[in-house]
């Protein structure tokens, strides 16, 4: 079945009591048993409701995974990976990466005894030099938020399975249109389905994929015992935003390759992070593992303050300045003070996110729009 297809019908079934082709919202917090322990596949709504169930195994369908499980944020579904863990346990994670991971994994999980080592994963070798015998899961996210760093899935599945680790990949950026981490080794597969899955900025979610049915079952365990789970209605919008995901990754991708150009062409404009670009380091190895290029992107100015960005980021009139992405609507953010506020200016500085950088979700309006509205902010 071709993706667009598959994106249509993931997860549908028609409704048996009333032939809807929709799938219901299921707005129950229960379930009448015929006598104790008989039921019908429901008991209580934390542990399984029907629109969720429709939700997860549309998840898996996209991903050409086995199963999918839906939590309530893509914290919450990092959260259960990590809880996968026990103390003494060592995570490899990628050195650029989303700043409410970086806090997850720091100010909470550290305290329990789970060590995180932060490399660039862009070169496997990397990597490797960090395994050590206590190295339990590998934690990427390719392209990377906000540097749009690559790196090669397929190479450091084969490091993780070398040292018996698991690999999980945030396929948030790319979204399972651009790219589909199992494929090429990863064991789960996470989303912030907030973002593109949903894609219409009013619902926030998380999701985890993966094959191995005894993963599926130790996270399934954790998802009904921690009881991160997201309510049918949020389930309902999430479904709905998949049958476009096709469509709107397409526009994604020509606005993203159109805007991210023209900035590269302004003379007032530095550096733009961008993985379309024929140059870009990791072009190569994003041509191999995925569909296209997205409408993620990062640029500083050439007059390289923060005053400046500030400037640029206030100026905008169809680029709101707000934190998330992967909406129908252009966003514009200011990383340092903003999404990745919550990971220390030294670090940030180390891993090349200035205090200038500013980044770009762009959405589905006329590319031409969205140039004109860049220009008249930048000036």
């Amino acid at each position: 079945m071709k993706l667009a297809t598959k994106i249509i019908h993931a997860g549908m079934e028609p409704d048996p009591s009333t032939g809807a082709i929709m799938t219901p919202i299921y707005q129950t917090s229960t379930y009448v048993q015929e006598s104790p322990g008989q039921h019908k596949g429901y008991e209580y709504a934390r542990s399984q409701n029907p629109t969720r169930k429709a939700l997860e195994e549309a998840f898996a369908q996209i991903e050409n995974g086995k199963f999918g499980l839906a939590f309530s944020s893509g914290v919450a579904a990092t959260d259960a990976v990590i809880k996968l863990l026990q103390p003494g346990d060592e995570v490899i994670a990628a050195s650029d990466m989303y700043g409410g991971t970086y806090r997850l994994f720091t100010r909470v999980f550290e305290k329990f005894g789970i060590r995180f080592h932060y490399v660039d994963t862009t070169n496997p070798e990397n990597v490797s030099a960090a395994i050590t015998e206590k190295t339990r899961l590998i934690w990427l996210e390719t392209p990377t938020n906000p540097l749009m760093n690559i790196t090669d899935i397929a190479a450091v599945s084969a490091i993780a399975k070398k040292a018996g680790a698991l690999l999980c990949v945030d396929n948030t950026f790319a979204s399972p249109y651009l790219q589909n981490p199992l494929d090429f080794g990863a064991d789960i597969v996470m989303h912030s389905a907030t973002k593109y899955l949903g894609g219409h900025s009013d619902v926030i979610q998380g999701a985890l994929i993966m094959n191995d049915p005894a993963l599926r079952e130790q996270l399934y365990f954790i998802q009904k015992s921690c009881g991160a789970v997201p309510g049918p209605m949020d389930c309902f919008l999430v479904l709905r935003g998949i049958k476009t995901l096709h469509l709107r990754m397409q526009r994604h991708c020509e606005n993203g390759e159109k805007v991210a150009r023209w900035l590269r062409n302004h003379p007032k404009v530095g550096k733009v992070y961008w993985c379309g670009f024929e140059d870009h380091p990791g072009y190569a190895v994003a041509s191999k593992q995925m569909r296209g290029f997205g409408g993620m992107m990062s640029f500083v100015l050439k007059d390289d303050s923060v005053e400046a960005a500030k400037r640029v980021l206030s100026s905008t009139k169809l680029f709101s300045l707000a934190e998330s992405l992967g909406g129908v609507e252009s966003l514009i953010n200011h990383p340092a003070s903003m999404t990745h506020a919550s990971i220390p200016r030294e670090e940030r500085l180390k891993n090349g996110l200035t205090d200038s950088l500013i980044r770009l979700s762009v959405g589905v309006e006329d590319a031409d729009d969205l140039i004109e509205d860049l220009n008249q902010a930048i000036g």
